[in-house]
């Protein structure tokens, strides 16, 4: 008996250990990378905006486009993590407080992208000494800075409860106002897009459902990914049938998703109108490719995720992935396409800088896409990305986030 424990132990150790050394090199990594963000970032202060690829007429990019998929992996980890403790069911196996981390990271991330957006840093002080209240912009910011001061608030209350200095009914009500900040958070940038009339793809009151469901697929999906790595790890230890519960939930979640993508398309197209040109440029047009990417994406992923013999661990890692991946195809749709097609004659005056065919008419005007990324967004995005893996992998070496029985 001595000897098996000791062999156990032996087995485990080298395991830990190598465990704790691949955390700090991808601390080492991300802090790297996300110093890198921050140099291009410099430049793109330097010589101003116009570096990037966003004009007049296409005023947003891969910024906001990055910062609704954050808030998206955010709200999701929020909602899986205090779903459970809110109603009192039976959770998935010990991972709260790992997707909480999750939460945190991409609410860092996502506030990231607003700050590169913003084009100065100065504007993010000017954000709020002369802020409009009576916008959604601002009720954006004001829910998401109280969304993250409250995630981390409620990982403390986990780690407290576990301690027994947080008594079971605190948390279940610190859980329940997490859960409706969670849904809050998303539904308020969703209205952002949708209070614009002056966007044939955003005006729709069937946006901030449609927030909050592609967030709980590409938050399952992440909590998902990042349980299976740590578990693979060494870090945590988690029955595979929580997994599998994990798996089932997320196909519902795309299915819910994918219903909610086909009434839009329906209303968008019928009666024929200037909708049906929404969605000629999601299916046949120059979004075609992600429009596609999405439901290809989402049918492998609930494929995998549905069929017993294919809920295997590799099998379910890439239905996580494919799902994460599709939700980014449809927020990279949802943005680009709502300026994509101008719904007024003469916007502005055409030039090689605001569509993308300025010699032809106004339907060769804009018979490609209107927006892609330069490669210094790329490479701020790309070091905003690093900043939230960074915190992450921060919270995972300095933060109690292993269930109290596997400490």
């Amino acid at each position: 008996m001595t000897d098996t424990t000791a062999t156990a132990g032996a087995v485990k150790a080298p395991a830990a250990k190598r465990s704790g050394a691949g955390l700090n090199i991808a601390i080492g990594v991300s802090a790297v990378v996300a110093v890198i963000g921050i140099v291009l970032w410099a430049m793109q202060l330097s010589g101003g905006m116009v570096q990037t690829a966003m004009r007049n007429l296409d005023s947003w990019g891969l910024y906001i486009t990055m910062f609704m998929f954050f808030v998206g992996l955010s709200a999701g980890g929020l909602i899986i993590s205090s779903v459970p403790k809110a109603f009192g069911i039976k959770g998935f196996g010990g991972i709260s407080k790992v997707a909480v981390m999750t939460s945190i990271a991409a609410t860092v991330a996502a506030i990231g992208m607003v700050v590169v957006d913003l084009g100065q840093p100065a504007r993010v002080w000017e954000l709020f000494a002369y802020s409009n209240l009576g916008s959604p912009l601002m009720w954006d910011i004001i829910v998401l800075m109280v969304y993250l001061v409250l995630s981390c608030v409620y990982l403390w209350a986990q780690v407290q409860h576990e301690k027994g200095k947080v008594s079971a009914v605190a948390l279940r009500v610190i859980s329940v106002v997490a859960l409706v900040c969670a849904v809050l958070v998303h539904s308020v940038t969703a209205w952002i897009f949708g209070l614009q009339q002056s966007h044939e793809m955003w005006h729709t009151a069937l946006l901030a459902p449609w927030f909050v469901s592609s967030a709980l697929v590409c938050g399952t999906g992440l909590v998902m990914a990042a349980v299976i790595a740590l578990r693979a790890a060494g870090y945590l230890k988690l029955d595979q049938a929580y997994l599998v519960k994990l798996a089932k939930l997320l196909a519902v979640f795309l299915l819910v998703d994918l219903y909610f993508f086909g009434c839009d398309l329906l209303t968008e197209a019928f009666p024929a109108g200037s909708g049906l040109a929404v969605v000629d440029m999601l299916v046949s047009g120059p979004l075609a490719p992600f429009f596609w990417g999405e439901v290809v994406l989402s049918v492998v992923a609930i494929v995998l995720c549905v069929v017993p013999q294919l809920r295997t661990t590799p099998l379910m890692v890439v239905a996580a992935l494919a799902a994460i991946a599709a939700i980014f195809c449809k927020r990279a749709q949802l943005l680009v396409g709502g300026f994509q097609i101008p719904n007024i004659d003469m916007p502005a005056v055409l030039t090689p800088f605001t569509v993308t065919n300025w010699e032809g008419n106004m339907a060769q005007a804009y018979s490609g896409m209107v927006y892609w990324p330069t490669p210094l967004e790329f490479g701020v995005t790309l070091g905003v990305v690093a900043l939230g893996f960074l915190i992450f992998f921060l919270g995972l070496k300095l933060l109690p986030l292993k269930p109290q029985d596997q400490e």
